[in-house]
């Protein structure tokens, strides 16, 4: 088995895909609409391999985080680039303590959902 995808609802799907497509650059693979009920949408990373599924309901309804999902994770190769866009951005977000031997940053989704963003080490 692989993994397939992750789904997660969003409240806007405009504001959520300026997040995962526009700052973290991931591309939308594909859309489906389930009649007027709801969208989803596949985003991918450029090997395609995974894809986050981000589910809007048309419905408006509201939903609370769970405390069973932890969250997403990325690899950058420029993490200090990534905090610049984040501070242009105006977003808050929190670093990994300077004595851990990994570097990387929290920021959270326009849902509230945390976003980890690892510096990837040189092999």
């Amino acid at each position: 088995m692989r993994l397939a995808h992750t789904m997660i609802r969003v409240r806007d799907l405009e504001r959520t895909l300026d997040f995962y497509v526009g700052f973290i650059g991931l591309r939308e693979v594909r859309r489906h609409e389930i009649g007027d009920e709801a969208t989803l949408v596949f985003l991918t990373d450029d090997l395609g391999h995974y894809h986050v599924e981000l589910t809007w309901n048309h419905d408006g309804r509201d939903y609370e985080l769970g405390n069973q999902f932890g969250h997403l994770a990325f690899f950058t190769d420029d993490l200090e680039a990534v905090v610049a866009e984040i501070e242009r951005r105006g977003w808050d977000y929190r670093r990994s303590r300077p004595e851990l031997k990994s570097r990387y940053v929290f920021v959270k989704d326009p849902d509230g959902y945390d976003v980890e963003i690892l510096e990837r080490r040189p092999s």
